[in-house]
């Protein structure tokens, strides 16, 4: 078991995204919080590869992009960590952000299966041309977990809160 393991309820595993719906963390945030348990929000750096992977110690990672600015990795970072402060914190729940590498689903599921996680939760490919098109081409993450897990996979509608902005103007 990782770190995150504690004597009390396994965590719960999150896949977050900068730019992201509020509904996943909101929902993970709330289920989490009814379940007294940690929650791992786990963003995928899909311009990285896994090079090596060893569960007992870390895995190693080299970026697609090796000129990438520290600063941006920096901000997408810090935009992570407010977005999930803001739907963890006011419920009391313990979170930690991980950055894995490679394949997003295959990534979910290793965090998944190192963690002892109860469940995955991801939310639906966002709407759009560009969004359906990468789903063709990558496959959804959500079918891949449904598919490949033995862990519960729950997956968070986007379009009810896409729904929810436009009826509402916001």
């Amino acid at each position: 078991m990782s770190a995150e393991s504690t004597s009390g309820p396994p965590p719960l595993v999150v896949g977050v995204l900068p730019g992201q719906s509020p509904e996943v963390l909101q929902t993970a945030a709330a289920l989490a919080s009814k379940l007294a348990a940690p929650l791992i929000c786990a963003h995928v750096d899909e311009a990285s590869y896994l090079v090596e992977w060893d569960p007992a110690r870390s895995a190693h990672r080299l970026s697609l992009h090796p000129d990438t600015d520290n600063a941006e990795i920096r901000a997408v970072t810090q935009e992570l960590r407010n977005s999930i402060g803001s739907a963890c914190d006011g419920l009391g729940v313990h979170w930690t952000l991980r950055t894995l590498a490679g394949d997003p689903a295959r990534a979910l599921g290793r965090l998944a299966a190192e963690a002892g996680a109860a469940m995955i939760i991801v939310g639906t490919p966002e709407p759009g041309l560009g969004h359906r098109i990468s789903a063709a081409l990558n496959g959804s993450i959500a079918a891949w977990l449904s598919h490949h897990q033995d862990h519960p996979i729950l997956i968070v509608p986007v379009r009810a809160a896409l729904h929810h902005r436009t009826q509402h103007g916001s």
